[in-house]
């Protein structure tokens, strides 16, 4: 009954051709927009020498409170409200891109794992390449040639799927030599030893 209604609807209120002609130009318009905006990260994202460096989403404060663990979040200087939305507009940002999956790598710490979850784009590896040194400052290098090695080691490996890594202030201003605000990201290029060639900054969104 309700397809012969259907039916019956388009036969005596047909949508007139020239508007319906027009909304089609204006979705195929739209689409063509939004494809070439996106196209730009995630086709680099394809590539073995590129990938997505994240700082973790808000958390107030800084450094962690005495005492903390690894095991324990709740020991830890987490994100706060703010910090867990600002995670998810992330994720929808960089699907807006065109990178609609990832394989993505995390620091242990919890603020960085929540942001990772958060983001939605696939299973979340632990990687402690990426694991914090601010209590550390001495083992900068140490943690710099450990992710250039990650880096290496993932561009031969992941094929065209997006990498995003989420780590900390001081893991990436050790690499790349900037400051990156919370929940900032930087698309990096890579040589064969996982050493920076070029950097992009997109602040978050």
């Amino acid at each position: 009954m309700f397809h012969n209604q259907a039916m019956n609807f388009a036969v005596f209120h047909p949508f007139p051709r020239n508007r319906l002609f027009g909304l089609v130009l204006c979705v195929l318009a739209w689409c063509a927009t939004g494809m070439g905006h996106a196209s730009e990260l995630a086709d680099k994202l394809k590539r073995p020498d590129y990938a997505l460096l994240m700082r973790h989403s808000l958390a107030p404060g800084t450094g962690d409170p005495a005492g903390y663990t690894l095991a324990d979040c709740a020991s830890q200087r987490n994100l706060n409200e703010e910090g867990r939305q600002q995670a998810v507009r992330a994720g929808q940002w960089l699907r807006q891109q065109g990178v609609q999956s990832a394989q993505v790598l995390t620091s242990p710490w919890c603020r960085c794992k929540d942001t990772a979850l958060r983001l939605g784009l696939g299973d979340v590896s632990l990687e402690p390449a990426l694991a914090s040194f601010f209590d550390e400052p001495q083992r900068a290098q140490e943690f710099t040639q450990r992710l250039q090695q990650r880096l290496a080691q993932a561009g031969g490996a992941k094929g065209e799927k997006a990498m995003v890594l989420v780590t900390h202030h001081v893991n990436i201003l050790a690499y790349m030599g900037e400051n990156v605000g919370s929940g900032d990201m930087v698309l990096v290029q890579f040589d064969a030893q996982g050493m920076l060639l070029n950097a992009k900054r997109y602040p978050s969104p």
